[in-house]
């Protein structure tokens, strides 16, 4: 007998499906800004090689490069409450890629510091700025304008790994989309039904991030 695809199956999971994209969207926003701000702090403790930290800091990007991220959410979501540090799936998960993306945006910030002009870092030394005023007046605004778009792919990737977080019982998209199937057995609807989601979020994003990319393309202005 052959397979009826049911559009009208995919209409009746539609609440269910908004309710798992919203999850998806929270915890996804609220992770990439914790990256970014992971990445920045990451970046500026190894520019100026602050002792003690800025160890820390490679040691923390190696590891989280180097492993894979559901290995980290396990990590997090069950090591952490066998120590008597329990977090909830939506905290646990937020964490994970947090500091999944924060490594990564800590490698993409840092790029942007090295790409600033050996004339400014000159100028900067020779004005004798102290370290939080050449991150502040030279650093950030110049490197920031090199890194952002790598940054933003970055948080493309945490969307997209938010998937992960099914694995840890977080009633995200995919995690819905599990549910109904071991209910319903109808596979091919629902998982066609969060494969044009993701779609469409990636989409957008990556629309915004093609934005930006033009709008830092334009020269500084002199006036």
């Amino acid at each position: 007998m052959a397979y009826s695809f049911s559009f009208p199956y995919i209409a009746s999971a539609g609440p269910d499906l908004l309710a798992g994209l919203v999850m998806t969207i929270k915890v996804s926003l609220v992770s990439i800004v914790i990256a970014a701000a992971i990445g920045i702090v990451g970046a500026a403790v190894r520019l100026f090689r602050v002792p003690i930290l800025a160890p820390l800091v490679t040691g923390y990007t190696h590891f989280i490069r180097s492993t894979p991220l559901l290995v980290q959410i396990f990590f997090i979501f069950y090591g952490l409450a066998s120590v008597g540090l329990p977090l909830s799936d939506y905290w646990s998960g937020v964490l994970a890629l947090s500091l999944w993306g924060g490594a990564y945006n800590v490698e993409n910030v840092r790029g942007g510091f090295l790409a600033v002009p050996k004339g400014l870092r000159d100028a900067s030394s020779a004005l004798a700025l102290r370290p939080l005023h050449y991150l502040a007046l030279v650093a950030l605004p110049v490197g920031l304008r090199v890194s952002i778009p790598a940054m933003l792919n970055t948080s493309v990737s945490v969307l997209k790994n938010s998937a992960y977080l099914q694995a840890i019982g977080l009633a995200e998209l995919t995690f819905v989309a599990m549910d109904r199937v071991a209910t319903d057995l109808r596979t091919l609807e629902m998982f066609a039904a969060i494969g044009c989601l993701y779609l469409v979020l990636v989409l957008v994003l990556s629309m915004f991030v093609r934005y930006i990319e033009l709008v830092l393309s334009r020269p500084f202005r002199t006036s």
